[in-house]
């Protein structure tokens, strides 16, 4: 795992687009086709808003969502769908497929069966990523399930994720955050070729330490970052305190 150390959250989302569109350029010139995995969260703001300026042919690319809450629609602010199509999908121009994630669906069993057939014969070029404060990765909150070899699962939310979604302002009380949603699973995730992972903020700087040092368990998901040789670990300098010191 590679760690840098970035000079604050717009230098973060140029890192993560200069890298991942290298990996994607590549992948498009070796095989005539990219797919990638796409995040979430207030760390990808940056992100989305340089590979939306970027000349890649998005034609040639499928993006597929990484999690998503169960029960709300994809025109609820908050839904993750939302967020994609607005900030990702609408700013690329003729993106060659997003799978998203149906977490209103009537049937939720037979939608992770759609989503996991899709995935299935697909190998991912590379994945955008973050961690939330609890450690988790997707929604894989601790403890989570590092041994299903399933793409895409239903899972709970730990209270403390979920009041995190309050805390960014993505929901205005914790009774209106969904407890259950949909996720790619920590295996699935890790299958990527290559991960991306942006983490900024002092609040992350607990969660930054876990990745890094805590022993690889179910405990701290993000630590199974660590397996993974080709990843990148992007930090600002409040996120690296602990891990960093402060060296301002």
């Amino acid at each position: 795992m590679r760690v840098t150390i970035c000079e604050d959250k717009h230098d973060m989302g140029y890192q993560a687009a200069k890298l991942g569109l290298a990996i994607i350029r590549e992948a498009i010139e070796k095989h005539g086709r990219a797919y990638i995995v796409v995040a979430t969260g207030l760390s990808q703001f940056s992100l989305y808003a340089h590979l939306g300026e970027s000349d890649v042919d998005w034609s040639k690319v499928e993006a597929f969502g990484l999690n998503e809450y169960v029960g709300i629609s994809d025109s609820h602010p908050s839904s993750f769908r939302y967020y994609l199509n607005n900030r990702f999908v609408k700013k690329v121009l003729k993106l060659g497929a997003f799978h998203a994630i149906n977490g209103d669906a009537e049937d939720l069993p037979s939608e992770i069966a759609r989503l996991n057939a899709l995935i299935a014969d697909q190998e991912i070029d590379v994945a955008f990523l973050g961690i939330g404060e609890n450690g988790h990765i997707g929604f894989n909150d601790p403890p989570a399930n590092f041994e299903t070899n399933d793409p895409y699962i239903i899972v709970d939310l730990e209270e403390r994720c979920r009041r995190q979604q309050v805390s960014e302002g993505w929901f205005p009380t914790l009774e209106e955050v969904p407890t259950k949603a949909i996720t790619m699973s920590v295996r699935q995730i890790l299958k990527a070729r290559n991960l991306i992972c942006s983490v900024p903020d002092q609040r992350k700087a607990r969660a930054v330490a876990m990745c890094m040092y805590d022993q690889i368990s179910v405990y701290a998901p993000c630590s199974a970052l660590r397996t993974k040789k080709e990843c990148t670990l992007l930090l600002d300098r409040p996120s690296s305190l602990l891990v960093m010191g402060d060296r301002r």
